[in-house]
């Protein structure tokens, strides 16, 4: 069994340790470049899941990542690494993201305006952040919305279990636009079904006065998740993560990227 974790750096573990978002941001991990802190890892929600199902652990998010990214690294993954006991855990990035492909290397790009991006894309990116209004972020947010409702229709057509939530953005749509998710997605149209805000109203703090919430945050996330994934009434998610108390599975390799 295989817990697959994906999203942006609130499930990437951003600033479990110290203050580092990216392996790189420590000179000691520049050469694992943007991937997850090594040593974040077993603070991780996702990690939580893994040793409380007994189950392997594999990383893929990314701090800063888009759903872009998300999508394409998840279906990469379930092109070539899938197997039937495995889980997919996504935790869903902000709208207004973008990834970019130039010269064969993909860069994550956001409204913040302080992305790196290579000299040739210098002005395009500064249009780009101007172009960020609420109209279009209402438009990426539908397209969204649309996008991800396609891949949960796929993956529930494949038998593949799932569980979606937003990190940081909810859906704030009519209810003549919200969609059945049969289970598979937690709270999608509430900005408390957040992760950032559910840590919020549950009364954890920041870190480092900014946006990402530290390890006691992450547990009680992972302790939030778990009965989503093993609850039988939960049908859509419960088809993969079944566990045997018998049987014990060697911890899988942590994959930091």
């Amino acid at each position: 069994m295989l817990i697959y974790v994906n999203g942006d750096s609130h499930s990437a573990g951003a600033e479990l340790v110290e203050d580092f978002c990216f392996a790189m941001d420590d000179r000691r991990y520049i050469h694992l470049g943007r991937t997850p802190h090594p040593e974040a890892i077993p603070y991780t929600f996702g990690y939580f899941l893994s040793q409380s199902l007994n189950a392997g652990y594999f990383l893929d998010a990314e701090s800063a990542g888009s759903n872009q990214r998300i999508l394409r690294t998840t279906t990469t993954f379930l092109e070539e690494k899938y197997s039937s006991h495995t889980t997919i855990i996504i935790g869903w990035s902000t709208w207004e993201r973008e990834e970019w492909l130039h010269e064969d290397l993909y860069y994550q790009v956001t409204a913040s305006g302080t992305d790196s991006v290579p000299a040739e894309l210098v002005d395009k990116y500064k249009q780009w952040v101007t172009e960020q209004t609420q109209q279009e972020l209402a438009k990426k947010q539908r397209y969204w919305h649309n996008k991800i409702y396609e891949f949960h229709l796929d993956l529930q057509s494949k038998n593949i279990s799932h569980l979606f939530f937003n990190s940081y953005n909810h859906f704030n749509m009519s209810d003549a636009d919200k969609f059945d998710w049969q289970n598979c997605y937690i709270n999608p149209y509430e900005d408390a079904g957040t992760y950032f805000n559910w840590c919020k109203e549950h009364g954890f703090k920041t870190v480092n006065k900014g946006l990402h919430y530290g390890r006691d945050a992450q547990i009680a996330w992972g302790k939030y998740l778990l009965p989503w994934l093993t609850n039988t009434s939960n049908s859509s998610i419960i088809q993969a993560v079944k566990v045997n108390p018998n049987q014990r599975v060697k911890f899988g390799p942590t994959r930091t990227g």
